[in-house]
């Protein structure tokens, strides 16, 4: 007399019933594809691998001309008048309005730094908001550290302070990359509903309430407490 499966037997089997079942309809779909490949003729083939060495190409031509505008690398513009030769050359740019006595741009820097090397699709540039007071007055810059997004020459966005980023000193690069991927200002693979900060532990963070002060003419950091 055989001793019956116990529940542990019967689940293996399940799963092993499972994995033949996924794995046989992984052979049907090679199979099929194969079968395609055998069933061209050798003119079939030869459009094929030309249409994908010139995806390929087309791809290595697009990479180039964005690393000859000063893609890939997180850039500091030495003026007002740059900016405006940058941003018409390019697509999608983002710029940090910073200045060298706020802490919290120390931070963006870091993160920009990064993100520069993985999207090359975007330039990323810094401007001295101290020497740009043209640019501050007619964007209306008023928090340090601001970056504005620009797409196709207009400022569609603003990241301001770190209201957007989880409103922590302790934010991500991925957080950033999520907030400018809401903007649309880079090719963001990620799934926009889902934002990383909220997945991050609320314990151990210290979150600090930023305040938007926007008083008129006057430039604050997102960072200083005083009026």
């Amino acid at each position: 007399k055989m001793a019956a499966d116990t529940p542990v037997d019967i689940l293996q089997k399940v799963l092993e019933n499972e994995i033949l079942q996924s794995t046989k309809v992984v052979e049907e779909h090679l199979d099929a594809e194969i079968q395609k490949l055998d069933q061209m003729d050798e003119d079939e083939l030869e459009r094929l691998k030309q249409r994908r060495l010139e995806a390929l190409k087309k791809t290595q031509q697009q990479k180039q001309e964005w690393l000859s505008k000063g893609h890939g690398d997180y850039r500091e513009i030495p003026s007002e008048r740059d900016f405006f030769q940058e941003v018409k050359e390019s697509k999608n740019v983002v710029c940090h309005f910073y200045r060298d006595t706020t802490f919290r741009c120390q931070i963006m820097d870091k993160h920009l730094t990064v993100l520069a090397k993985k999207h090359i699709e975007t330039k990323f540039l810094k401007l001295n908001a101290e020497k740009s007071p043209f640019l501050c007055e007619r964007l209306r810059i008023k928090v340090i550290p601001t970056l504005a997004l620009i797409k196709d020459g207009k400022t569609q966005d603003y990241v301001v302070g770190f209201t957007d980023l989880g409103n922590t000193d302790d934010f991500t690069t991925e957080t950033l990359e999520w907030r400018l991927g809401c903007a649309d200002i880079i090719n963001y693979s990620g799934n926009l509903m889902d934002p990383p900060f909220q997945s991050q532990k609320k314990y151990g963070t210290s979150f600090t309430k930023l305040d938007k002060k926007t008083i008129r003419g006057k430039i604050y950091d997102s960072d200083s407490d005083d009026d």
